[in-house]
């Protein structure tokens, strides 16, 4: 079999089965382990895939920059977001992390909610210049350009003196052996901090983001409360996160 012939029966199964063993999958083919690893590793390299202990895992698409995520999936965003106002009670204290399906979240706030918005994403903290009753809350910190939220020191102290009822977490994966991950290492470690902070921890994420992974792990399923998704109730992807997390359909 031919190098391009099994990257392409590699990325079939990982889409069909949602992981791939490197071990089983080289003795399917009567090849060796160390072919099999070559592979990912390449595949790897060009974000097709992510490697984990003795395989692969899907790599997740949600991880381009910001202004190109603001044009991808605007529908599905805009239904996420609206669904996850149900998780909202008026008098909390809520943290909205940085990210485009939760910009739009924040504009479907209705005008007579009053709560507290804490925020690390100068992009939330505008949206919600304008309503009369959301008090703002907006931790400093180095502006991580990418993903247009505060990092550092500075940001993981002013963190860490909030106590929240509710924390919408962006994430660019959410994947049953991987749990929450993202792209950068240090949001990753701040998202944790957050989520640490909060009583309830939420994810809004459109389908593509089911069953995939990227880098660098954030929390477990476990540790996330309610995940709402566009994903349709029969999906594969969708059915393997149930056990861990409940589910609200936008």
């Amino acid at each position: 079999m031919l190098t391009r012939e099994r990257k392409a029966l590699i990325q079939q199964v990982l889409r069909q089965e949602g992981r791939l063993v490197a071990k089983a999958f080289s003795q399917q083919l009567g090849v060796s382990e160390d072919t099999i690893r070559r592979d990912l590793r390449e595949l790897a390299a060009e974000g097709v895939l992510q490697r984990v202990h003795g395989g692969a895992l899907p790599a997740s698409a949600a991880v381009a920059d910001y202004a190109r995520r603001e044009e991808t999936s605007t529908a599905s965003k805009v239904a996420l977001g609206q669904a996850g106002i149900r998780l909202i009670q008026p008098g909390q204290i809520v943290f909205i992390d940085g990210g485009t399906t939760n910009v739009q979240l924040v504009r479907h706030l209705p005008k007579e909610l009053e709560i507290t918005v804490v925020t690390h994403s100068p992009n939330i903290a505008v949206e919600l210049v304008e309503h009369p009753l959301i008090e703002v809350e907006l931790m400093g910190g180095r502006l991580f350009k990418h993903s247009i939220v505060t990092l550092g020191a500075a940001c993981a102290e002013a963190i860490a003196r909030v106590r929240v009822d509710s924390y919408f977490m962006g994430v660019t994966g959410l994947h049953p052996e991987t749990g929450a991950t993202t792209g950068n290492a240090e949001e990753a470690a701040i998202k944790r901090i957050i989520s640490r902070q909060a009583a309830e921890t939420f994810v809004l994420a459109t389908r593509e983001k089911l069953g995939a992974a990227s880098p660098y792990g954030i929390i477990p399923l476990a540790d996330v409360s309610t995940l709402v998704t566009d994903a349709a109730p029969d999906d594969e992807a969708l059915g393997a996160l149930r056990s861990a997390l409940s589910v609200i359909h936008a």
